[in-house]
């Protein structure tokens, strides 16, 4: 009796846990209360308008952040950058993409590959020296680096790819 009941309990455990993949994550996605200022599309599990995952400041602020301390080429002197690392916002979405191509309000976009991502590097800063970063300083949203910690990060190929006013990615195969 006892091993046909544990037989029981695991077939109707293999039989309910796909329910608890992507559909479990698309219902725990909170929607956007405020003005979205990232909207992220392609291969992602995590939905809430659209087949999107968008996002407004408070959403992204509710992930886990860190923050560099670091020198650009645009910018004059050290600057304390605080976001949320990209690789740690693909995680949360469930990406199983190749490539994210992000895009600016301008349109600018660059391809980055998703292997290139570190712990804590780059991040998808939406403060600057502790406040939001607004269009005029390269906000809302700036993919950074820690420029000043690794030569690796001080060649025109990651240059390229530090994406200011960044509004859009989307992740590809």
């Amino acid at each position: 009796m006892r091993k046909t009941r544990r037989s029981v309990f695991a077939l109707a455990a293999c039989l309910l846990l796909p329910l608890t993949g992507p559909a479990w994550a698309t219902d725990a996605m909170d929607t956007p209360s405020g003005d979205v200022i990232l909207t992220v599309s392609g291969t992602i599990d995590a939905t809430n308008v659209d087949g999107t995952a968008q996002y407004d400041l408070e959403m992204l602020r509710a992930l886990p952040a860190v923050s560099i301390s670091t020198t650009t080429i645009w910018t004059d002197g050290v600057l304390m950058f605080t976001g949320v690392p990209l690789a740690s916002l693909l995680e949360t979405l469930g990406s199983s993409g190749s490539t994210l191509r992000a895009s600016a309000i301008n349109d600018y976009t660059i391809e980055i590959p998703i292997d290139t991502l570190e712990a804590n590097a780059p991040i998808l800063a939406y403060e600057l020296n502790g406040a939001p970063m607004h269009r005029r300083e390269k906000g809302p949203l700036w993919v950074i680096y820690p420029f000043d910690s690794d030569p690796k990060y001080r060649t025109s190929q990651v240059h390229s790819r530090a994406v200011w006013q960044l509004d859009r990615i989307e992740i590809v195969d």
